[in-house]
C-alpha cells in the first residue's frame, strides 16, 4: 500500500447527546503497539468514564475494535466500519462515554459514536499520505542544470535538499512504485555518472 488515508494529528472533540457526553479521542498511529499505547493511556485518563470504546485500523493487517461494555457492535463497530468505507488507515480513536442518564437504543448508539469519530477525524484533518523514500544523488556540476530540470518536471520527486561541495549533493524523495523507473532514468540521463544512495 503506497497510498492510504490517515490523519494528520492528535485531536479531541467534545459531542453531548441526551445529557451523554462522548470525547472522542483521534491520533495517526504507525503499529499496532503505538494505538494499545495510546488506548491504555487514555483509559487511565478516564478511568471513572462509563466506557472507552477503542478502535485501530493499521494499513492492511491490523483492524480492531471493543464496544466496552456498550451492547454488541452498537460502538466500535460502526465505526471501524466507516473508518473501511472512507478508507481511513493508521489511526486510532478511542471513544468516553459518560452517561447522562437517559438511554439511547441500539441506533441512537451507532448514531452518536458515530458521529462523535466523524467530528474527531474532522478535527484531526484526513489527508493523503504517500510512502517515499529518501534518495541522495552526488554529482558533477556540469550535470547540475540538466538533473534540477528532470527532478522539477517529474510528479513523483520532491525535493529536500540541494548542497554545493566539491559536487553538488541532492537529497529527493520518490514515492517507492518509481524508485526502480526512476533510477534507470537517472543513469540514462547522465551517462551513469551519478551516485545515488
Amino acid at each position: 500500500m503506497n497510498q492510504y488515508k490517515s490523519v494528520l494529528e492528535f485531536s479531541k472533540t467534545e459531542y453531548v447527546v441526551e445529557k451523554s457526553k462522548f470525547i472522542s479521542h483521534v491520533k495517526p498511529v504507525s503499529n499496532e503497539e503505538e494505538a494499545l499505547e495510546f488506548i491504555e493511556w487514555i483509559k487511565k485518563e478516564y478511568r471513572k468514564a462509563n466506557h472507552n470504546v477503542q478502535i485501530y485500523s493499521i494499513k492492511d493487517k491490523v483492524q480492531k475494535y471493543s464496544d466496552d461494555g456498550e451492547p454488541s457492535k452498537t460502538a466500535g463497530f460502526p465505526v471501524l466500519e466507516m473508518l473501511k468505507n472512507e478508507n481511513i488507515t493508521n489511526v486510532v480513536i478511542v471513544i468516553t462515554r459518560y452517561f447522562g442518564g437517559i438511554k439511547l437504543g441500539k441506533g441512537g448508539l451507532i448514531r452518536a459514536y458515530t458521529k462523535s469519530a466523524k467530528l474527531g477525524l474532522q478535527e484531526s484533518k484526513v489527508i493523503n499520505y504517500i510512502e517515499v523514500k529518501k534518495i541522495s544523488l552526488t554529482y558533477e556540476y556540469t550535470l547540475h542544470g540538466k538533473i534540477e530540470n528532470f527532478v522539477m518536471n517529474e510528479k513523483d520527486v520532491h525535493e529536500i535538499n540541494t548542497e554545493f561541495y566539491e559536487n553538488v549533493k541532492k537529497e529527493i524523495y520518490v514515492t517507492i512504485d518509481r524508485i526502480e523507473d526512476f533510477e534507470k532514468l537517472l543513469v540514462d540521463l547522465s551517462n551513469n555518472a551519478i551516485k545515488t544512495e
